[in-house]
């Protein structure tokens, strides 16, 4: 268990940061840029699952709450495993995703999917308050991406991305984008729809 006794240390005021395994990066460097964008995924996501606990509304459905709750601890060892540089053998220290972490992801959408009218158009963001944070999560996931894939073109060496991390932000992206129009289903807001004759 961490134990965080001291939330500032005053070491980053220089515009660097260190890494869980002790090396110094500045705050821009694409490692840096990978888990931050993965910490604000996990943020986004957070955002979805508070929406409608103070009243505000309604909030997402049970079975999108217990998948999320999931994923965001997934999320977290996705971050800890980029907060380590990684070993010449590529591997790093404590948590880090593992193909079950995927094939849940996999068997969450065929679930989710199973249960929606097929597309008919391309889904424009929208709808219900959960959809609305789902689909903005969905863009942050693929950011998140993005970092991931720029940081291990960037560092340019074997390992230096973590096994599953791609994948599973890849998949990530489309149950969130299936979760988004699950939520607008249950809600029973019609999902806005691109006109591409508009």
């Amino acid at each position: 268990m961490v134990r965080i006794t001291k939330v500032y240390t005053k070491q980053g005021d220089r515009g660097e940061t260190r890494l869980a395994g002790g090396e110094r990066l500045p705050k821009d460097h694409p490692r840096i840029e990978a888990y931050g964008t993965v910490d604000e995924l996990t943020s986004q996501i957070g955002v979805v699952l508070a929406v409608g606990r103070s009243g505000g509304g309604a909030g997402a459905g049970e079975r999108t709450r217990e998948i999320l709750t999931a994923v965001q601890n997934d999320l977290f060892h996705l971050g800890s495993s980029l907060a380590f540089l990684p070993e010449e053998d590529g591997t790093v220290p404590g948590p880090s995703l593992a193909e079950r972490h995927v094939a849940a992801l996999e068997a969450w959408i065929d679930e989710i999917n199973g249960t929606l009218a097929p597309l008919e158009s391309f889904v424009l963001p929208g709808g219900s308050a959960p959809a609305a944070q789902l689909h903005l999560a969905r863009c942050v996931c693929r950011r998140a991406e993005r970092r991931v894939i720029r940081m291990g073109h960037q560092e340019g060496r074997d390992g230096v991305v973590p096994e599953h991390a791609i994948v599973y932000l890849n998949r990530l992206s489309d149950l969130l984008f299936v979760l988004a129009r699950a939520e607008n289903a249950r809600a029973d807001v019609p999902e806005p729809l691109w006109n591409s004759r508009a």
